[in-house]
């Protein structure tokens, strides 16, 4: 009798093996992959902590262009660069296309509405061409990075990263920065980081500084 059991079990092992394994025959799914982000980027990619950005809603050429960039090392990381190197550039697609499907939640976070107001008017002013409709998510758009509704020590630590030539800095970005800070002082990237934390409902003045320089920076 033992032995009749023993066999049972094996039998029902090996089955319950089998279907495992077809199952998994194509491979995880889009969710399955993307849900391995969950634990700093949250449930479908909304940060609930401070240091993660959201990529709910993310552009995902920029999502898979933003890995491959932590795999090769071009883009500097703490732990990114080895989590990055996990995938491939196809489970980045999957992971990109599934993201970029998911609702985008701003972070609810305190701010100052003065500055809030007076950052509105800087980043018509210096940011608007690039990052449209306030930094929101723009999923018809191409190529759009998403600075409302993200955390404000996440933008810290990634326009810290910037300055400090961790990160590459587009020449385009690195002249509108240069020059607002110029022309502003160094606290106004503080008051652009209340603009983008109160997530507001903007509308741009299409006032802008002039692009006539941008064949330049494409150079």
């Amino acid at each position: 009798m033992a032995m009749r059991k023993t066999k049972l079990a094996f039998v029902g092992g090996a089955l319950a093996l089998g279907l495992s394994s077809g199952a998994f025959a194509d491979g995880p799914t889009a969710k399955m992959l993307a849900d391995t982000c969950a634990g700093c980027h949250g449930t479908n990619g909304s940060s609930v902590g401070p240091a993660s950005p959201t990529i709910a809603a993310m552009d995902p050429v920029v999502f898979v262009e933003t890995m491959q960039a932590f795999q090769s090392g071009d883009t500097y990381s703490t732990i990114m660069g080895r989590i990055a190197k996990g995938y491939t550039e196809e489970e980045l697609e999957q992971m990109g296309e599934y993201f970029h499907k998911q609702e985008y939640v701003p972070a609810k976070q305190e701010f100052d509405q003065a500055m809030v107001d007076e950052g509105a008017k800087l980043h018509d002013k210096y940011c608007e061409k690039c990052h449209i409709e306030g930094g929101k998510p723009v999923p018809d758009e191409e190529d759009y990075y998403i600075l409302a509704g993200q955390w404000t020590p996440y933008l810290e630590f990634a326009m810290s990263d910037f300055q400090n030539e961790r990160r590459e800095l587009p020449k385009k970005m690195g002249k509108k920065l240069n020059a607002m800070i110029e022309d502003k002082g160094e606290d106004s990237v503080k008051t652009l980081y209340a603009f983008y934390a109160a997530y507001s409902d903007f509308k741009s003045s299409d006032t802008g500084d002039d692009d006539d320089d941008d064949d330049k920076d494409k150079d």
